[in-house]
């Protein structure tokens, strides 16, 4: 694709968000636009000082309120819903169709929202968040957001971390989060203007993702593959196979077979496959990587969630250095669940995961350059509209990178980072952003001016907000009837 093809898309895209817009257009395109070319906000009020936010600061947080309005509070959900898959469906016509890949590959992960003060804030909830302090509790009061993005096939030893989110959910404090997940991605094997539907599409997850009902969900899909990552002390099994002769006894029907516990080498059977490959980290170290595959392995299930119905295939993934030592104490072990797991090999299913970590990226670059969770409201519903507005933004930036010019600060000229990579990173596509609105301009109106309004009369005092108590999901579970 050569650079006006690019500059079209980018054009193209614009103008569909822009029309998506039903409430405060101008505004909102001139949010999104200010947030794509932030370089210096630290807050979502400073993003008014942005020069391609030609509006005041009061007009700015009306545009987040009137993007997503219901007057009737039981439909709210549903229109969220409809809300969120049509966001969706701006994004899935500009996915990549991978070149090298026999498969589309998507992620899938959950990020904490801290918002331990905003006692008004409605079901916040006790969520995990990582704390650098030894000793204290990852633990802290607040939102979690569920994230499903494409992963795009890369160039390059040490390409930039991007990706392609299509879905960015609020996990209520009822809901499992790895469910929210699994919704998300039905959303999207439904969609059918979505170029994954029909392909094979593989999808990675951490270890939360390994669960039985994860697995059993995303098994109802023919053309879906899961790759999770399992814990070092779980238990699996063989599929049983009856020898020759074997009479199966009356009642319930052998589905299990050896034990295969992690933790235990004398209980694993010999690999069916192996795989060897190199790994050249960033700081220049080679590591022989050697991938080791179990097929048709079971883990037990429940009588609503039939695992027996979905065997896996384990890999067990070690490094090691130039003098043969393991580079790490543990190993990794990989689940591939569904129906086409045997597709893709070993080493695809190891690069595959490896990428799993550029959704990490994401929420990094989205808390620190996109004010991903800084937008502080006592409603979550507008906690929401400013989620999906960051996810346009961030689109934009993915969509103009051939066309962004390098800016790296004096300190980072020699960087091999920015010298080697083949693309340029979300921070540097940011830092050019502004210059490629000016030259592509933008569909929003600039600002009509009118009167002053006269505001709330003199001496009006507005009642008190209510303080709403967190969720412990403890509490929530003893009250429900038995």
């Amino acid at each position: 694709m050569n650079i006006e093809q690019e500059i079209t898309q980018l054009i193209q895209f614009r103008q569909s968000v822009y029309q998506n817009f039903d409430n405060r257009a101008d505004t909102l395109m001139d949010l999104v636009d200010a947030l794509s070319s932030n370089i210096s906000a630290q807050s979502v009020v400073q993003l008014s000082l942005n020069p391609h936010f030609r509006r005041s600061y009061s007009t700015l947080f009306k545009g987040v309120v009137d993007y997503f309005h219901v007057d009737d509070e039981d439909e709210a959900a549903a229109k969220r819903r409809t809300q969120e898959q049509e966001l969706m469906q701006l994004i899935v016509p500009h996915l990549p169709r991978p070149q090298q890949r026999k498969f589309w590959l998507v992620g899938v992960d959950v990020s904490p929202w801290r918002r331990q003060f905003a006692q008004t804030l409605a079901d916040r909830g006790y969520v995990y968040y990582p704390n650098a302090i030894k000793g204290n509790n990852p633990v802290t009061i607040g939102h979690q957001y569920s994230l499903l993005a494409l992963l795009p096939e890369k160039e390059g030893t040490h390409p930039p971390a991007w990706l392609v989110p299509l879905s960015l959910r609020r996990v209520t404090t009822d809901e499992d989060k790895e469910m929210v997940g699994a919704a998300q991605i039905d959303m999207l094997m439904n969609e059918r203007a979505s170029p994954v539907a029909g392909d094979l599409t593989v999808q990675v997850g951490d270890t939360a993702y390994s669960k039985p009902a994860y697995l059993h969900a995303g098994g109802q899909h023919d053309n879906l593959v899961t790759i999770a990552r399992a814990r070092s002390n779980r238990v699996f099994y063989r599929q049983f196979v009856p020898e020759e002769g074997f009479k199966a006894p009356p009642g319930h029907p052998t589905w299990y077979g050896d034990r295969f516990a992690l933790k235990d080498p004398s209980t694993w059977h010999e690999a069916d496959e192996v795989a060897q490959t190199t790994h050249l980290s960033r700081r220049g170290h080679r590591y022989e990587v050697k991938i080791e595959a179990w097929s048709d392995m079971l883990m037990t299930g429940k009588r609503d969630i039939p695992m027996h119905e979905h065997p896996f295939t384990l890999l067990r993934i070690r490094l090691f250095d130039e003098e043969g030592n393991l580079a790490f104490r543990r190993p990794m072990w990989l689940l591939v669940c569904g129906k086409r797991r045997n597709e893709p090999t070993p080493l695809e299913i190891y690069h595959a995961y490896q990428q799993r970590y550029d959704l990490e990226h994401f929420f990094r670059f989205g808390k620190q350059r996109l004010l991903l969770d800084k937008f502080q409201t006592p409603e979550a519903e507008r906690e929401e509209s400013w989620a999906h507005l960051v996810l346009l933004a961030y689109v934009q930036l993915w969509l103009a990178r051939p066309l962004a010019l390098r800016w790296p600060n004096p300190w980072e000229r020699y960087l091999p980072v920015i010298k080697e990579a083949h693309e340029t990173s979300p921070t540097l596509v940011q830092r050019d952003f502004g210059r490629i609105i000016r030259e592509i301009g933008t569909p929003a109106a600039p600002p009509k001016l009118w009167n002053n309004s006269p505001g709330r009369t003199k001496g009006t005092k507005l009642p008190p907000r209510p303080r709403l108590p967190v969720v412990f999901k403890g509490e929530k579970a003893a009250q429900l009837p038995p």
